[in-house]
């Protein structure tokens, strides 16, 4: 069972990686990022 834990974590961990080598979703995580640094320093 915890070899099929591995390898599904594995598999989503591979598909996040590959989508965010994506120009558009690169772009998107950037201005994520800013909007979380923005929440910070209005604290």
């Amino acid at each position: 069972m915890k070899l099929m834990r591995t390898a599904v974590l594995a598999g989503v961990a591979k598909k996040v990686y590959d989508e965010s080598r994506k120009p558009e979703n690169q772009a998107r995580i950037q201005a994520a990022l800013a909007r979380v640094r923005e929440r910070r320093t209005h604290r």
